[in-house]
């Protein structure tokens, strides 16, 4: 069977320049966690992109898995040559769409891209197949206000954010609880204390049962957003390892610490971090950073993911989303595993 997937029109002009090389690659590697292996193309049809493939009859669930792509408009497959059936392409997470696209923040990591280094991630996790229902548990050790951490709820996963922005904590903790309240979703709010080392961190922790009909009622979902150091993660993240890590390393050259006078160079940062997020991650699980190429190289990410005991996956299509954001931001993308033999080490 021939399917087709229109694209949505992306706002910003750049990313649409890029969008449809980059929507090839998440399609590819969606395609691929359901043991499908064919050629996508990009194709114009009026004024619209879309990716045509063929393969297989797909099933309702598989179907439904597909719909999460991060730049599906619509889904259709291609019974007769320039003649489009429309599918049903249901979301398939456990609430709205509006809770990572409501908030307005500074930054340059849009939701399109967001949702499309989730998927690619999920597409490396050999022991969670799509459609087993099964909610992971995906950290952001840089989580700023919070984009990524809504993005993983949408598609119905936990989500665990550290940032040592207090500011941005704090925001994402009153706009999280808002948005609960605007959809009237029931929901608990706990703080706590916790210390990990010499230090105290406040830890907020938000479970609530999402809306009717999206999943078993029995099902939660919980939050947890705490301030602190990239490298208090292995902390926040003792009673249930993390499936995902994944992160938007900062563009500039320097990181602003968390105190102290003096920024932190960059790869000091990075150093001293990359230990602490292999910790935080269970066996098999992956991580994905996106970072700027211009202040630093994928080689030495990459090597740096490797001294640290990470298994870089350096095959297409997960090597091949370097693009432009703008004149001093040519971002890619990289994901590496942790090894599943670590737990009999």
């Amino acid at each position: 069977m021939v399917f087709s997937f229109e694209l949505i029109r992306h706002p910003n002009i750049r990313y649409r320049q890029s969008l449809s090389r980059l929507a090839c690659c998440e399609l590819q590697c969606m395609l691929e966690a359901l043991g499908i292996i064919c050629e996508v193309e990009p194709e114009s049809l009026g004024n619209a992109s879309f990716l045509t493939f063929s393969c297989r009859e797909l099933t309702e669930s598989e179907l439904q898995y597909l719909s999460g792509h991060s730049a599906l408009s619509l889904l259709a497959e291609r019974p007769e040559r320039g003649l489009l059936r429309p599918l049903p392409a249901a979301f398939r997470g456990t609430l709205e769409e509006d809770l990572a696209e409501v908030l307005k923040y500074k930054g340059k990591t849009g939701v399109t891209f967001t949702k499309m280094m989730l998927n690619m991630a999920r597409a490396l996790l050999t022991d969670h197949p799509p459609g087993s229902g099964l909610p992971l548990l995906v950290a952001d050790p840089l989580c700023g206000k919070g984009t990524t951490l809504y993005c993983a709820l949408e598609y119905g996963d936990d989500a665990l954010g550290l940032d040592a922005d207090r500011k941005a904590i704090r925001e994402a903790q009153t706009y999280f609880k808002k948005y609960l309240e605007y959809h009237r979703l029931k929901h608990t709010v706990v703080q706590r204390s916790e210390t990990f080392g010499k230090v105290s961190v406040p830890v907020w922790e938000c479970v609530f049962t999402p809306a009717n009909g999206r999943q078993h009622p029995s099902s939660a979902r919980k939050l947890l957003l705490a301030p602190g150091d990239t490298t208090l993660l292995p902390g926040l993240t003792r009673r249930r390892a993390a499936d995902l890590l994944a992160g938007d390393l900062p563009y500039g050259v320097q990181h602003a610490p968390q105190s102290g006078s003096r920024p932190e160079p960059f790869r000091e940062m990075i150093a001293r971090a990359l230990p602490a997020w292999y910790a935080a991650l269970r066996p098999g699980g992956v991580l994905a950073l996106s970072f700027n190429t211009l202040t630093l190289k994928r080689s030495v990410l990459a090597d740096a993911l490797r001294e640290s005991g990470f298994s870089v996956t350096d095959r297409a299509p997960f090597c091949s989303l370097e693009h432009e954001v703008e004149q001093a931001v040519v971002r890619d993308v990289i994901f590496a595993l942790k090894s599943k033999e670590v737990s009999s080490q």
